[in-house]
């Protein structure tokens, strides 16, 4: 019989460096049975791993939404909807020992006090106030977590809740909050470090984070892929694994596309392109934390752990000029600004980056010429006042009801044959079209929102059938 042996390497803390971190979407903790699985996923690890967690799935609308109610003076209305979410926190340890019952009905208790206090504080608001929003937003992971701290100590092992605004510092941008690194990195190995050291298993949520003046901020919708990542960085971990509800990165939305397979392995500038278009078992920021450090991230389906997934790392499995993946973004205002050389290169792009930011409204480039650029972003109140600031950079066309679908691969302008041969197969598909690049990953076309299903299918046939 041969024995595997595994020589684990320890800094200077004495804490192992082959630290993997472990991140359950909503849909890996919606009920009773989905709990249980992601504790036996756990507990089948070969070390104790680092657990992030988001809101059980369709929490955190709730939540938000009785933000919304409260604000419009309906503190009761709002309390009683999210009575069924508070309940499907209670059932998940229904069938376990007196004492997690009990640890469970106090922390949905204190849960329902807190949000009670948000919401009375609510009451004639405005229903954006940011602040309030973050900090009704964040009960939804934060129950998770500490649910799941409940369950893994059922399954005998030393789960830990750790806060996670103990952790990520971040700035004070409410809803979009950028994590401040250098003091995350230091509050994180602090926090954490000790508690591997004692073979605890940490376990947070994701999503939100604290600024300094220690009020709770929020880093942006679906962002628990980027607690993870953080973490991972902060601890020099030897692998991220995100585990959703699909069997990792597909070749396109499975919901458009019937066919669509795996993708077995990405690089980070493909992961990161993707992420960008769309696709939505990628975080747009949940990459950048793990560049430098060479982190790998592996994407598992919860509910099929016996699946391959997809491997994101430094390097591609293919040959360059290959598109791995096709993503959209579907229902976007286009914008194009042409203006003379001169301006183009001189300014240009700062002047249209102050309106935007002037508005609050977030935008992509999706094309540019020597004249002109390309931009596109969701609709918004506040269009019209940034058409009328644009308009003094040039002449402004704006485009409504539009999607974004994009071909991604690495090395598709690696080289003019592989160009060519792209770009033949795309005018096969629909001559009509016009395909830009803003990377050496990706070729860009903006067609109307309702024509855009079809495109994805033919290319995925082209590509990929």
């Amino acid at each position: 019989m041969l024995l595997k042996l595994t020589f684990l390497r320890r800094d200077g803390d004495g804490v192992s460096s082959q630290i993997t971190v472990m991140k359950f979407g909503g849909k890996s903790v919606e009920d009773a049975q989905a709990f249980g699985q992601v504790a036996q996923i756990v507990r089948a690890h070969h070390e104790y791993p680092v657990v992030v967690v988001s809101a059980m799935s369709g929490v955190t609308d709730a939540l938000i939404a009785s933000l919304r109610i409260a604000s419009e003076g309906g503190i009761l209305k709002a309390s009683q909807s999210l009575e069924e979410h508070f309940e499907r926190h209670l059932r998940v340890t229904d069938s376990f020992a007196a004492t997690a019952r009990a640890r469970t009905q106090l922390l949905v208790e204190h849960a329902r006090q807190e949000i009670l206090e948000l919401l009375t504080a609510a009451a004639g608001k405005h229903a954006s106030n940011g602040r309030l929003r973050d900090a009704i937003g964040s009960h939804g992971e934060r129950l998770a977590a500490n649910l799941l701290t409940i369950i893994l100590t059922e399954y005998g092992l030393p789960a830990y809740y750790v806060d996670a605004r103990h952790c990520i510092l971040t700035d004070e941008d409410h809803g979009n909050a950028r994590p401040l690194f250098p003091e995350t990195w230091q509050r994180t190995r602090s926090q954490i470090k000790p508690l591997i050291k004692q073979q605890r298993l940490p376990v947070l949520g994701g999503f939100f984070a604290a600024a300094r003046n220690g009020v709770t901020t929020t880093m942006g919708r679906g962002s628990s892929d980027y607690t993870a990542t953080i973490i991972s960085a902060a601890l020099g971990a030897s692998e991220t694994q995100i585990w959703s509800h699909v069997d990792g990165v597909l070749t396109a939305d499975p919901q458009l596309v019937g066919t669509a397979r795996t993708v077995p392995q990405l690089s980070y500038a493909e992961a990161t392109e993707l992420a960008r278009l769309g696709t939505k078992v990628l975080h747009p920021r949940m990459i950048e934390p793990l560049i430098g450090r060479r982190i790998p991230v592996r994407i598992h389906n919860s509910h099929a752990p016996e699946r391959g997934g997809t491997l994101i790392c430094d390097s591609s499995t293919v040959s360059a000029g290959f598109v791995k993946a096709i993503a959209h973004t579907p229902d976007v205002t286009t914008i194009d600004i042409t203006s003379t050389p001169a301006f183009v290169a001189n300014g240009f792009m700062r002047a249209i980056q102050q309106s935007f930011h002037r508005h609050q409204v977030r935008f992509d480039v999706i094309g540019a010429s020597d004249i002109s650029v390309s931009l596109a972003c969701k609709a918004a109140a506040s269009l019209p006042a940034i058409a009328s600031d644009l308009t003094e950079l040039g002449s402004v066309e704006i485009k409504p009801a539009r999607a974004i679908v994009g071909c991604v691969g690495l090395g598709l302008n690696e080289s003019a044959a592989t160009a060519r041969k792209v770009f033949a197969r795309l005018r096969d598909i629909d001559p009509r079209l016009e395909w830009q690049s803003t990377s050496e990953v990706n070729l860009i076309s903006t067609v109307p929102a309702h024509s855009a299903t079809g495109l994805i299918r033919d290319l995925h046939q082209a590509f990929f059938e």
